[in-house]
């Protein structure tokens, strides 16, 4: 019965070696997220200089240049939680990253339990919603001091979340 339990122990042990499908393709997506985040970037350059070449000044372009350079940040922010997410799993589940360890800047991608790989995807995830708040905002009109006062009330309410967030991590 010994061999019986070591073989099902056994198999149960490597069916770790699943979470590699979820590495494979969290690296993937955080490089596709990348690329599209690159390119809009590179859309809204072209779209400036394309502007200025041209002596044409559209209505609200600052807004569309701001616009777009915020939600590039956005992908980006999240491509690096496709990352963070990847390399975690990778080392909880799996191994540690040799080759991190002789990098000084390696630091930010150790992850030693599942709560300090959930703390490290909350903050990155925290600051993806607030930049998204902050593109939904530049294209937001108000139209009296009520909006204004929830405007401000969330500016608040926001502020609030990024201290205690801050306030709560080890630094």
């Amino acid at each position: 019965m010994k061999w019986l339990e070591l073989f099902f122990e056994n198999i149960l042990w490597n069916t770790r070696f699943f979470v590699l499908l979820a590495v494979v393709f969290s690296m993937l997506g955080g490089i596709t997220l990348f690329i599209v985040a690159s390119v809009d970037v590179f859309g809204v350059v072209s779209n400036v200089i394309d502007v200025y070449l041209n002596h044409l000044h559209p209505k609200q372009f600052h807004e569309e240049v701001v616009g777009g350079i915020i939600g590039a940040v956005d992908l980006y922010l999240m491509a690096v939680v496709m990352f963070l997410f990847g390399f975690g799993l990778y080392e909880l589940f799996i191994s540690d990253i040799d080759i991190a360890k002789t990098s000084k800047s390696a630091r930010i991608l150790e992850i030693h339990s599942l709560d300090e790989l959930k703390d490290k995807l909350a903050k990155v995830i925290v600051m993806v919603l607030v930049v998204n708040f902050f593109q939904r905002v530049l294209h937001t009109q108000y139209n009296g001091a009520l909006e204004m006062v929830y405007f401000a009330l969330s500016i608040l309410a926001l502020s609030l979340g990024l201290y205690f967030l801050h306030k709560g991590g080890k630094h």
